[in-house]
């Protein structure tokens, strides 16, 4: 069964991110620091997947992962070709971007997101080795990625790779999610957890607030605030997380949202940077200025709108590449399963229902009658194996039922 209040975390992180993009407000970083939460979300994902089905779960992550990326280059890389992009071996980082794919001047910024499937897509590769030493060492293992963003901060490591770079401001939050699937954050009482919550906000508000960023205190300038900030949240969002929330469903629209924004966090992630993008020049035609509180919150409103659109016309790859029936609305609610005529309990025949037409024109005899005293106990003997027969078929069928949708629920 999935957690809706993760779930619910997903859709306010993805909420948050497309907000954060349109408007600029710094402050939205630091009250929902929501890239950590995705990954860490991600993280507890991955560990489930590895338990479930060993190795074999990295290729099902990238196969859910990648279509959809396919989808945006097969639009945007021709068009990025024919405007000034350079054809090289290096467009094929668009296909499996284990490093920055190139863009052209527009392109860069309109597909600047693609740096977290970049991230995911390493952090994927490096779960199953680092989940076994997880389990073995978790605080060495825990702390080894904030000591290497420390090292890059300080200056010990000068000019890492911006792939290393990430591995230290973000798979800290990947191994918290390791942490909460396997149940070591909730085992930890309030009064450790806490307080070492605690610490980790007041260290990093304490280094965002002395080392402010070009935009102020936005804390994706500020890697070492941002990943101590964004750990605290974690610590406390998802290590005190309740292991549902039945409540999201009793409000039909916001549970068809939160469901329709979980099986389609990737399509929305892609594609909203193209359209604020696009709609930025258009803030000048109309005579609004940038900051204009009417014009922005417009912005905001036709970019989920067109973002809608896509996802309503690709959205269903998701669906393809994780094997679900394709949608284009998911959550549709299910139909109940009509009792079985098998499921009810069966009765003795009533005399002479074998001699009934049991078909076009097809009459089976009746069986005829053995003398003696054995005649009356063949047929309640008949009966009850019968009966046993279409319950031992209606339980197999059950379970068979029970085991696919267990399956797809866990998927």
């Amino acid at each position: 069964m999935r957690n809706r209040y993760l779930d619910l975390l997903r859709f306010l992180a993805i909420l948050r991110v497309v907000t954060y993009h349109v408007t600029g407000y710094a402050t939205l970083t630091l009250v929902f620091p929501a890239m950590a939460v995705m990954f860490a979300l991600a993280g507890s994902l991955m560990a489930a997947s590895l338990d479930r089905s060993g190795v074999s779960a990295v290729a099902r992550r990238l196969r859910r992962l990648l279509p959809s990326l396919w989808v945006l280059a097969a639009v945007f890389v021709p068009a990025m070709l024919l405007t000034g992009l350079t054809f090289g071996p290096r467009v094929l980082l668009w296909l499996f971007p284990i490093g920055d794919p190139p863009a052209n001047y527009w392109g860069g910024l309109a597909l600047s997101p693609i740096w977290y499937l970049r991230d995911y897509l390493w952090f994927v590769l490096a779960s199953p080795p680092v989940l076994w030493l997880f389990r073995r060492a978790p605080l060495p293992t825990l702390a080894a990625p904030y000591a290497l963003l420390a090292a890059i901060e300080f200056g010990i490591l000068r000019n890492p790779p911006t792939v290393l770079r990430e591995f230290g401001l973000y798979f800290g939050a990947w191994l918290l999610g390791f942490a909460h699937h396997d149940g070591l954050l909730r085992r930890m009482r309030n009064r450790v957890l806490l307080p070492v919550a605690g610490a980790f906000g007041v260290a990093g508000l304490a280094w965002i607030v002395t080392h402010p960023g070009p935009r102020g205190y936005d804390i994706n300038d500020i890697p070492l605030g941002n990943a101590l900030w964004a750990t605290a949240f974690i610590l406390v969002a998802i290590g005190r997380a309740p292991t549902g929330a039945a409540w999201v469903d009793r409000v039909p629209v916001l549970g068809r949202a939160v469901t329709v924004m979980n099986r389609r966090a990737l399509t929305v992630y892609l594609w909203h940077m193209p359209f604020v993008v696009a709609l930025t020049p258009l803030v000048g035609l109309v005579g609004w200025s940038p900051r204009d509180p009417v014009g922005l919150w417009l912005r905001v409103g036709l970019v989920f709108a067109l973002v809608g659109v896509v996802t309503l016309l690709v959205g269903w790859v998701e669906d393809v590449a994780a094997r679900r029936t394709p949608e284009l609305v998911p959550g549709r609610p299910r139909r109940t399963v009509p009792e079985r005529a098998a499921d009810a309990p069966a009765s003795p025949a009533p005399a002479g229902a074998a001699g009934r037409l049991v078909g076009a024109g097809t009459r089976v005899p009746a069986p005829r009658r053995a003398a003696g005293p054995t005649s009356g106990a063949a047929g309640p003997s008949r009966d009850r194996a019968g009966g046993s027969s279409a319950n031992r078929v209606a339980g197999s069928s059950a379970n068979r039922v029970a085991g696919s949708s267990a399956r797809r629920a866990v998927d």
